[in-house]
């Protein structure tokens, strides 16, 4: 691990791009080669082709121009040069332990992939000043009444101040109790603040759009652990695939995160009770991030065993948020229902480009300044 970082500290552009193929692949769904399969796929049907691994990893194992290849492909000599140069590439990879004998990706191959991503992000979150925000006073839904302040419509009725509320009305000259005269009581987070960020790895999530809600979920681990709270992770799709309890461990979280690959269909109602799961039985601030697609396809009554899961996470404390990507209007119903219960926020968005600002967003929401 430390001589894959060195490499990328000294801006190594031959490991760089190893990692960004290792990185290509596993967002794509792929985790081993085949290269006489995979160029035999590029000449029977090149678009199609390039749909199954992605324009970056066609253009990554290549070294052309994904419209070049489409304009040359049928050419002979042109098909003998791009051949030799992908099995170039892949034995490159191989005898940098990237790939392992049978043409999977090792564990070394995912490091790399790990640093690359993580590198990519810190670098484009950091002058931009996202992460350099720096946090005091934790406000939570179920922490501890604190101050009194304006009553705002996502409060809670039962947090009402009302002594402070008859006090300001009369105070005001009024004999009825208005809107404008709502007090509340603000309530401060319990300790540390436990986050389990549930990605959804269902196969439309695949290529950029997965790569992004990964480089999202390193920028919260990242951002997160700097402030001294753990995270967790479960990774989602027919069933939960992948899990990992909250933790201060970013590397591990790294590791986790990198490897994560789409296929199957969505069951976000295990994955919320899974999450349940995950929390500690302590007396601290838990929420719940969801990313996703798509809301849920298994099950004989989908919506309503969510709903019914919602409602479990909630009566154990737990707040819960949505980043739904180009949810159709069905799921935005659920969606906006679910964070409704949870007492969480839902972010809309047309495509994932973003995602990593918007997950940031939700953390820093639990604070206040």
């Amino acid at each position: 691990m430390s001589e894959l970082m060195h490499s990328l500290a000294e801006d190594d552009k031959k490991t760089i791009e190893n990692g960004k193929i290792i990185m290509t692949c596993l967002d794509q769904g792929i985790k081993s080669f085949t290269p006489d399969l995979m160029f035999e796929k590029f000449v029977d049907n090149y678009k199609l082709a390039k749909q199954i691994y992605g324009e970056s990893l066609v253009s990554y194992l290549s070294g052309y121009d994904p419209k070049y290849i489409e304009k040359n492909i049928k050419i002979p000599e042109f098909q003998r040069e791009m051949k030799k140069k992908i099995k170039e590439k892949l034995i490159d990879l191989k005898a940098d332990g990237f790939i392992d004998k049978n043409q999977t990706i090792s564990e070394k191959g995912i490091d790399l992939a790990g640093l690359v991503l993580y590198t990519e992000e810190i670098d484009n979150l950091m002058p931009k000043g996202i992460l350099g925000e720096k946090f005091h006073k934790k406000n939570y839904i179920y922490g501890d009444k604190t101050d009194i302040k304006s009553f705002k419509k996502t409060d809670r009725y039962r947090d009402l101040a009302l002594r402070n509320s008859i006090k300001t009305s009369i105070r005001r000259g009024y004999d009825t109790l208005r809107v404008e005269d709502l007090k509340s009581f603000s309530r401060e987070a319990k300790g540390q603040i436990y986050l389990v960020y549930a990605l959804d790895s269902s196969g439309s999530m695949k290529g950029d759009k997965i790569s992004m809600c990964k480089k999202a979920g390193v920028a919260l681990a990242f951002k997160a652990i700097e402030e001294k709270d753990k995270v967790g992770l479960i990774v989602f799709g027919k069933e939960v695939k992948q899990l990992v309890m909250p933790t201060d461990d970013f590397m591990m979280l790294l590791r986790e995160i990198t490897s994560i690959n789409a296929s199957s269909e969505t069951n976000l109602t295990s994955t919320i009770k899974k999450s349940i799961e995950m929390f500690p039985a302590l007396d601290v601030t838990k929420h719940l991030i969801i990313l996703t697609d798509a809301l849920p396809t298994i099950g004989k009554d989908p919506e309503e065993e969510t709903i019914n899961a919602v409602n479990l996470a909630v009566s154990n404390g737990i707040t819960i948020s949505i980043i739904g990507v180009n949810l159709d209007k069905k799921g935005e119903k659920l969606a906006k229902k679910i964070v409704e219960l949870g007492r969480g926020k839902l972010y809309i968005v047309k495509d994932a480009k973003n995602v990593d600002k918007i997950i940031l967003e939700d953390y820093y929401s639990i604070y206040s300044k």
